[in-house]
């Protein structure tokens, strides 16, 4: 017997630790909060390249390129059809971002060091705004000084 009449909506969704995500807005909120990862690039179960970088940006554009050069990633969730998230055998947290054949599985790398909890918390707009603020009041002061 159906459990939901039709004049209730379906409960979205929950998840906890292990699932496949299809919303396009959900996988973008899940991998915003990435920093520094592991990464594992395989077509056919076959690895092609794997190495470490930092999620730069995570954006959601049918014109763009999910791009890893660097150490860094720039990831459009546009370029795969899900995100797998499961546990690896080391109980490690994995994104994997699926386009057919293709996988791209993600580790988030764990640092313990208050700078890194700091990077977390800073954005770049913030530190491009926090930088201007310095800019213009070592400029008010430089000319202040020249008046005199």
């Amino acid at each position: 017997m159906n459990q939901h009449p039709r004049s209730q909506p379906i409960p979205a969704p929950c998840i906890v630790d292990i699932g496949i995500i299809v919303n396009k807005d959900d996988i973008e909120r899940l991998l915003n909060d990435l920093c520094h990862v592991r990464y594992i690039h395989s077509i056919d179960n076959q690895i092609q390249s794997e190495g470490q970088g930092c999620v730069i940006e995570v954006f959601n554009d049918p014109q763009q390129s999910t791009l890893v050069a660097n150490s860094n990633l720039y990831i459009n969730i546009q370029s795969f059809d899900f995100l797998q998230l499961s546990k690896s055998a080391n109980e490690e947290t994995c994104f994997d971002l699926i386009q057919d054949h293709r996988q791209l599985r993600l580790i988030p790398i764990s640092r313990s060091s208050p700078i890194s909890d700091l990077e977390k918390t800073i954005d770049t707009a913030a530190i491009e705004a926090m930088m201007t603020e310095v800019l213009s009041a070592h400029l008010d002061v430089q000319f202040d000084d020249d008046e005199f």
